[in-house]
């Protein structure tokens, strides 16, 4: 049965869960990460579509408000590395889509390994022990970059993983994750791996809080680079509802012979972008944002060139190790936002069937509203060099305390 949508929302969401036409789900389904950004999405849209019980696994319980109490929805709280937590989780699902994570540049290094990677082959042992017939990782195209700029490329043209560098250890963590998910795919258990690019929306918990944070306590300034004519890069973006949305028919598309078994692919707002080819410029888009909040023009300040970031993002880095902690600023973020980093996405398309279902300039003018309602009002300035969002900060000590009461 088919229900009304979450309470939680924005109205653009709620027009586009009320109005689209969608596929049927499975009766069980079994979301990882499901308390994350993108995973209290995708727990929320299969109970729109009508599954009859949905799990939502995950390291951080469910916060007092703002979760949808469904009954069809079951919050269960575990650590993915856990094996029995997630051998129990997953038993009787119809398929699990993996998504839990330590995402960003930001947590201490052995965390990925242990969560990436090992929490993934828990999955995969699960999916075999209790005969389920369907996995579908949350992957990133991350684990394909090598620096070099990504101008419109397809993920044939790509390079190949395992790469003999990686950019940070999140994308290692997830490459050897997204390898042993490929590996896994069977006869008996049908797998294909789907990733976003820099995904956005209402509830967003680490991309924009950190940029509009920096931006509010007055440090945020444009990155130029002559690689990209100084500052504009083409970027694409991938609403959460569209990646929500890819993820959950990319089950619908594991069946046998089908040409996405063990495939890898990316998604984003596609031709809905500005530049229809597929793609936004990164700080034009950043800036409208920044504006929204009623701050003035990054463009209305000096720009930072790449001669200057480099060295302040080698310092930055040192004194993130002095004091034990990540800052936002780093080898690997001056570099993201200096490149070009958009996909031609027309496997996604073929073989998954994906179209976005929110435009880009309609869900980045609903993010700006949302963040100027809900987040602006409760926004504090920071006095501190370079620190974190709080909401982003909030997950990865979660995180980074399960792993030292497992180590201790």
């Amino acid at each position: 049965m088919v229900v009304g949508p979450s309470p939680f929302l924005s109205p653009l969401q709620r027009q586009v869960a009320e109005t689209g036409t969608f596929p049927p789900v499975p009766k069980v389904c079994v979301v990882t990460g499901g308390t994350g950004f993108v995973g209290q999405r995708v727990v929320e849209m299969l109970v729109e579509r009508g599954a009859e019980k949905v799990i939502s696994f995950d390291i951080v319980p469910k916060p007092a408000e703002g979760y949808w109490d469904h009954p069809a929805i079951e919050y269960v709280v575990g650590d993915i590395a856990d094996k029995d937590a997630v051998f129990a989780a997953c038993k009787g699902a119809d398929c699990v889509w993996h998504l839990a994570a330590a995402v960003g540049p930001f947590h201490p290094k052995d965390l990925y390994h242990r969560v990436n990677y090992l929490g993934t082959l828990n999955v995969i042992d699960a999916c075999k022990a209790h005969h389920i017939p369907k996995l579908v990782m949350s992957s990133s195209p991350s684990t394909r970059f090598d620096g070099s700029s990504i101008d419109g490329l397809t993920e044939a043209q790509m390079p190949k993983m395992p790469l003999k560098q990686y950019m940070q250890e999140y994308a290692e963590t997830k490459s050897k994750a997204e390898m042993a998910v490929t590996a896994a795919n069977s006869d008996t258990l049908f797998t294909t791996s789907i990733a976003p690019h820099q995904v956005y929306g209402p509830r967003d918990n680490l991309f924009l809080p950190n940029i509009l944070e920096a931006a509010l306590n007055g440090s945020l300034r444009v990155f130029s680079s002559p690689e990209t004519n100084y500052g504009y890069n083409k970027v694409c973006f991938t609403h959460v509802c569209n990646y929500a949305h890819a993820l959950i028919i990319g089950e619908r598309a594991l069946y046998k012979d089908s040409p996405a078994l063990g495939q890898f692919y990316i998604t984003s707002d596609g031709n809905t972008h500005p530049c229809p080819e597929g793609y936004a410029y990164f700080w034009k888009t950043i800036d409208e944002a920044v504006v929204a909040m009623g701050m003035a023009s990054l463009w209305e300040k000096m720009t930072l060139p790449s001669w200057l970031m480099y060295p302040l993002a080698h310092v930055s880095e040192w004194i993130g190790w002095a004091i034990g902690r990540k800052l936002k600023l780093n080898k690997f973020t001056v570099r993201a936002m200096m490149m070009h980093r958009w996909f031609n996405i027309d496997a996604a398309t073929k073989d998954l069937g994906f179209e976005p279902i929110v435009p880009f300039t309609t869900g980045w003018l609903d993010t700006h509203a949302w963040f100027r309602t809900h987040w602006l009002p409760s926004f504090q300035k920071k006095s501190g060099f370079g620190e974190i969002a709080a909401q982003s900060q909030a997950k990865i000590d979660v995180q980074a305390a399960t792993l030292e009461a497992k180590s201790a």
